[in-house]
């Protein structure tokens, strides 16, 4: 795991010794928009003019996948998938099982795309990247904003669906708020801390939020209720990696997700969305987790359960 400085790479880890043992995460560098129109120095939406680079590994690319799969954009924005294992040189395109190669510039590394967008780039090199094939650069590598992106700029040749509809956006906005500083981030948060108070730190409002949605789930199907949303999809990216890898990789041991009475109902209920199983990839996630973080695994053993069956009967329609 590394970064670029000034364009070159260093395999450095994150700097915890500043923070007070406490991971930070870096902000997205490349935020234009693709808008159906292009207009207000926007990127247009086009078939086929973008290419995603995604990690089936990772949680914020895999939003990416779904969002992808959902609007049914397969055959208008072309992928590449780097391999599971993150090393010396950050995400490759070394030839596995799932790895999808770059047609582009035909990267042996991730940071190289980074490199033809910007020769100097600063930075840790992430997935997922929406790259702009005509004018040659990455228009967006923010996982939050390419989401709504898929959602509505495609529209004029996407499958009809709305995930993030104008009445509930306030709403939606608080969850994804809470979920992403106490979840989404709150298990790195907790699994890269270097102290045990900023452990600590971490793990116990990751719990609190989890309780909450719990408590939320028991009367209604969906965070904001009868409809599937932005909201849900953000969350399920992390909740479908927790047993696997969060409980135990990263110390978010408390409770197991399938001790929860309606988080993991709600999680077996999503992941039957039609297309959804397709995106998720135990094999990427388990290895690159366990293999790649040295820091955190120096043995690299990759733990052989636990034994998780998503795919049960939907039973939830009674609620609203």
């Amino acid at each position: 795991m590394g970064l670029l400085i000034d364009g070159q790479w260093q395999d450095k880890w994150y700097d915890t010794d500043s923070t007070g043992g406490r991971f930070e995460r870096q902000a997205s560098s490349f935020r234009r928009r693709v808008t159906p129109d292009g207009r207000e120095g926007s990127f247009p939406a086009a078939s086929g003019r973008y290419h995603l680079y995604v990690s089936y590994a990772c949680p914020w690319a895999h939003r990416t996948l779904i969002f992808r799969k959902l609007k049914q954009l397969e055959s208008h924005i072309s992928i590449s998938v780097v391999h599971w294992y993150m090393g010396d040189h950050g995400w490759s395109f070394a030839d596995a099982e799932g790895v999808v190669p770059d047609p582009v510039q035909g990267a042996e590394y991730l940071y190289q795309v980074y490199l033809a967008a910007e020769a100097t780039f600063t930075g840790r090199v992430t997935v997922p990247v929406l790259w702009d094939l005509e004018q040659g650069t990455i228009a967006n590598n923010e996982s939050a904003e390419i989401i709504r992106m898929l959602n509505s700029a495609f529209d004029e040749f996407a499958a009809p669906g709305d995930y993030y509809p104008a009445a509930f956006r306030r709403e939606i906005d608080a969850i994804n708020d809470r979920v992403y500083t106490t979840v989404n981030n709150g298990v790195y948060k907790a699994g890269f801390a270097t102290t045990q108070q900023a452990y600590e730190e971490a793990v116990v409002p990751l719990f609190d939020t989890l309780d909450w949605l719990d408590q939320r789930l028991a009367s209604r199907r969906f965070l904001v209720g009868a409809i599937m949303t932005e909201a849900d999809w953000r969350l399920f990216t992390t909740l479908v990696r927790f047993d696997p890898v969060y409980f135990g990789h990263f110390k978010c041991n408390t409770r197991r997700l399938v001790d929860y009475e309606n988080l993991w109902p709600y999680v077996r209920d999503v992941y039957q969305t039609p297309g959804v199983a397709e995106t998720v990839h135990l094999d990427h996630i388990k290895p690159h987790y366990y293999m790649s973080h040295d820091r955190v695994n120096p043995t690299r053993i990759v733990p052989l359960g636990p034994a998780i069956d998503y795919a049960a009967p939907h039973y939830r329609e009674h609620l609203d």
